[in-house]
C-alpha cells in the first residue's frame, strides 16, 4: 500500500443525506447480519406502534409478500404531505432522506414513541433496494417510490382508499447491502407482531403471509388476527403454560410514574423450573440487554419481598439477593417513558439513567401491595424462594458429588458397600430396604460390579415436599451421593457412578410402597436417568415351595396357585413364605434376585407419548390432593388382583 505524507482538506470526505447509512450500516443497525436485517422490519412496525401508543390508530397489518417484500400498513395520522418552512420539500420526502427528522422531536407530537434517534425509517430507505410509500389521507392515497435512499419520483396521488388516514411502506433490502442470502423469516415477523400485539391492549394487529414462503415443518400460520384483552397477562400464561406454578394468579400490576415520568406495567410467575423468560420492554421496543429500567425492576422487587419476608419472620429470604429471589421467575416488564434513551440505534438496552429510581420505588410498592392483597400466594411464593436458597446452600456444601478422582477424594454415605471396579459399565446398585436386608444383599452380590445401598424404612413421598425439606432428609441425602449425577436441572448422565439403579425391594405391600416413594423419587429428581435406561426393578419371590424335593421359587399367590394346580396327586409340598429379603439365606437371595444368569429384572421406561399422562397420575395417587388419591382407589380397587390382605 502507498502512503501518502501529504494530508489536506482534499483527502477530508464529506457524506452528505444517506450515504453515510449505506457507507456504515452498523452504526445503524448493529450490522449486516441476520438480526440487522430484520432490525429495519422492526424499525417500521414501531413507527406505527407509536401512532397506537400516541391514541391515533387501532389496526395494523403486517404482511409478508410473494416476492420477499414487507409491507406495513397503520390507521394513524399519516406522514404529513404539505411543504416544510424550512426546506422546500414536503415534510414526507425530508423524513424519507434525512437522518435526523420526524416529528419525535417535537415536544407534544408524541408523549411516548420508540425512540427519538429520528433515524428509523430514513434508514430503512437508504438500506432497501425498493421502498414504496403510500400516505392515506382523507381515504385519497398518495405515494412515493425510493430506490437506496433517493426518490425516483414526485409525490403523486394514486386513487381513493379503503382508509380514511394512515401509512402503508412496502420494501425489500438491498442485496448490496445484506448479500443474496438473507430473507425475512415468516416466524420471527410473527413473534415480533405477536410480542407487539401483546403489550398495547386494544391494538390489533393482522399478520399475513404468502403460503409458499412458509416451510412445511414451521406452524406459523398465513394469516392471523392477534387481538389479547389481557395484554401481557396472556403473555406471560403462554410462555408458562408447561411449568408447575407456584402462584396460580399471576402477580400483575400497571400503574403511572410519579411527577409524569410515565407509565409502567409487569407481571410476575414463579415457577419450579429455571427459566429464561425475563423480558423488558420500552415504548414497545423489546430491549434485550434490559438495561436502567429492567435493573430498577429487579430492584424493586426484591426490596419489596424481603421486606415481606422480614415482618414474616423469614430470615433468609429476609436476607435473600434479587438473584435468588427471581431465578425460577419469569416475568414481563413495559414501560412508556418520554425522551428515551437507548444505547445505538438498534435499542437492546435502555440508558435512561432517571427511570431507574422511578421503577424501583413504583414497582417495589405495587408488588408488596399484590403480597398482601393475595396472603395465600405470598405464603407459597415466600416459602418456595426459601427453599430453594436452602438447597442452593446444601448445593454449596459439596452434597452433590461425582466418582472419585485423582485429585479429590469423594464423601460416600457410610452405610454404602461399593463396588471395586473402577468403571461404571456393568456396575450395579442395588438399592435395598433396611440393614437386614442390606446385610444379606452385601454376601449374596458379586462385589466386582454390585454395590449395595440399605435405606432406612420408607423414603421421603417427593411429590408433596418442597426441595428444602427433599434435600435435607437423610436417606435421599446418602441417594444422592451414591449416584453422584447431581438431580433435575443439574442431571449429568456421565456422572451417574453405575450402569443400572435397582430397586429392590420386599415382595409384600409394604415392600411395594417402598418401591413407590422411590421410583416417585426418580421420575420427578431424576427423569433422564429413567429416559437413559438406567433404573431397574429387581422380582425376588415371595413364597419357596418345596415339591417332592424340588425347590420352587415363585413372586405371587398366582404364580403359587398355577404351580399348584397343576401337580400330581400324592406329591409333598413345604410351603415357606419369605417376610422379607433379610429372612432369606445369602445363596438363596443371590441364586433369585442378584445372579445375573438367573435373575429377572423389569426396566422401568416412560414413552415420551405418555409422560403427561404418567405425570398426572403420580401426581393424583402421591401428590398432597387426598381426594384425587381417593377417586383413583375407588376407580380401580375394583380391578385390584393379587392383593396381599
Amino acid at each position: 500500500m502507498v502512503k501518502n505524507s501529504n494530508y489536506s482538506a482534499k483527502d477530508i470526505e464529506i457524506l452528505e443525506g444517506l450515504e453515510p447509512v449505506r457507507k456504515r450500516p452498523g452504526m445503524y443497525i448493529g450490522g449486516t447480519d441476520e438480526t440487522a436485517f430484520h432490525h429495519l422490519a422492526t424499525e417500521i412496525i414501531d413507527n406505527s406502534m407509536d401512532e397506537v401508543t400516541a391514541g391515533y390508530a387501532k389496526n395494523i397489518h403486517v404482511k409478508l409478500n410473494k416476492d420477499k417484500s414487507l409491507t406495513v400498513t397503520d390507521d394513524g395520522r399519516g406522514i404529513p404531505l404539505d411543504k416544510h418552512p424550512k426546506k422546500n420539500k414536503t415534510a414526507l420526502e425530508i423524513v424519507m432522506t434525512t437522518l435526523h427528522s420526524g416529528g419525535k422531536f417535537k415536544e407534544g407530537t408524541y408523549s411516548t414513541s420508540a425512540g427519538l434517534h429520528g433515524v428509523g425509517l430514513s434508514v430503512v430507505n437508504a438500506l432497501s433496494e425498493k421502498l414504496k410509500i403510500e400516505v392515506f389521507k382523507n381515504s385519497t392515497i398518495f405515494e412515493q417510490n425510493y430506490s437506496k435512499g433517493k426518490p425516483l419520483n414526485k409525490l403523486s396521488k394514486k386513487g381513493k382508499s379503503k382508509i380514511k388516514n394512515g401509512t402503508q411502506v412496502t420494501f425489500i433490502p438491498d442485496k448490496e447491502i445484506f448479500g443474496k442470502d438473507l430473507n425475512f423469516v415468516p416466524n420471527k415477523l410473527y413473534n415480533l407482531c405477536k410480542s407487539k400485539a401483546y403489550l398495547v391492549k386494544g391494538i390489533t394487529i393482522h399478520w399475513e403471509c404468502d403460503r409458499t414462503l412458509i416451510n412445511r415443518k414451521d406452524d406459523t400460520p398465513n394469516s392471523a388476527k392477534l387481538f389479547f384483552p389481557d395484554g401481557i397477562n396472556e403473555y406471560l400464561d403462554s410462555e408458562t403454560k408447561n411449568f408447575t406454578k407456584i402462584n396460580d394468579k399471576i402477580c400483575h400490576h400497571k400503574n403511572n410514574f410519579d411527577d409524569d415520568k410515565g407509565k409502567f406495567e409487569f407481571a410476575i410467575q414463579w415457577h419450579n423450573e429455571i427459566s429464561e423468560f425475563k423480558i423488558s420492554f420500552c415504548n414497545s421496543v423489546l430491549t434485550t440487554n434490559g438495561g436502567t429500567h429492567e435493573q430498577g425492576f429487579r430492584t424493586g422487587v426484591a426490596k419489596s419481598i424481603r421486606k415481606i419476608a422480614k415482618f414474616k419472620n423469614n430470615k433468609l429470604v429476609a436476607s435473600a439477593t434479587a438473584d435468588e429471589i427471581l431465578s425460577n421467575a419469569s416475568y414481563i416488564l413495559s414501560v412508556f417513558i418520554n425522551n428515551p434513551e437507548f444505547e445505538g440505534q438498534t435499542k437492546s438496552r435502555l440508558s435512561s439513567s432517571y427511570i431507574q429510581k422511578y421503577c424501583d420505588v413504583s414497582i417495589a410498592k405495587s408488588v408488596e401491595e399484590w403480597f398482601n392483597q393475595h396472603p395465600k400466594a405470598s405464603n407459597s411464593i415466600l416459602s418456595f424462594i426459601e427453599g430453594k436458597i436452602r438447597e442452593k446452600n446444601l448445593l454449596d456444601q459439596n452434597l452433590d458429588v461425582g466418582r472419585q478422582s485423582a485429585t479429590r477424594k469423594i464423601r460416600l454415605p457410610g452405610k454404602l458397600a461399593d463396588c471395586t471396579s473402577s468403571k461404571v459399565e456393568g456396575t450395579e446398585l442395588f438399592i435395598v430396604e433396611g440393614d437386614s436386608a442390606g446385610g444379606s444383599a452385601k454376601q449374596a452380590r458379586d462385589r466386582n460390579f454390585q454395590a449395595i445401598l440399605p435405606l432406612r424404612g420408607k423414603i421421603l413421598n417427593v411429590k408433596n415436599s418442597n426441595t428444602a425439606k427433599i434435600l435435607a432428609n437423610t436417606e435421599i441425602s446418602n441417594l444422592l451421593q451414591a449416584l453422584g449425577c447431581q438431580r433435575r436441572e443439574k442431571y449429568v448422565d456421565k456422572d451417574l457412578r453405575y450402569e443400572k439403579v435397582i430397586i429392590m425391594t420386599d415382595a409384600d405391600v409394604d415392600g411395594d410402597h417402598i418401591a413407590s416413594l422411590l421410583l416417585t423419587f426418580f421420575f420427578c429428581e431424576m427423569p433422564n436417568l429413567i429416559k437413559n435406561g438406567h433404573l431397574y426393578l429387581a422380582v425376588p419371590p415371595l413364597y419357596k415351595l418345596n415339591i417332592s424335593n424340588q425347590i420352587y421359587y415363585v413372586r405371587n399367590d398366582i404364580e403359587k396357585d398355577k404351580l399348584l394346580k397343576n401337580l400330581k396327586k400324592g406329591s409333598k409340598i413345604e410351603i415357606s413364605r419369605f417376610k422379607g429379603l433379610g429372612e432369606m439365606m445369602a445363596q438363596q437371595l443371590k441364586e433369585t434376585t442378584m445372579d445375573i444368569n438367573t435373575r429377572s429384572l423389569i426396566r422401568v421406561m416412560v414413552p415420551t407419548s405418555d409422560y403427561k399422562k404418567t405425570n398426572k397420575l403420580i401426581s393424583n395417587i402421591m401428590g398432597k390432593n387426598a381426594d384425587l388419591r381417593l377417586k383413583f382407589i375407588e376407580e380401580n380397587a375394583p380391578k385390584a388382583k393379587n392383593l396381599d390382605l
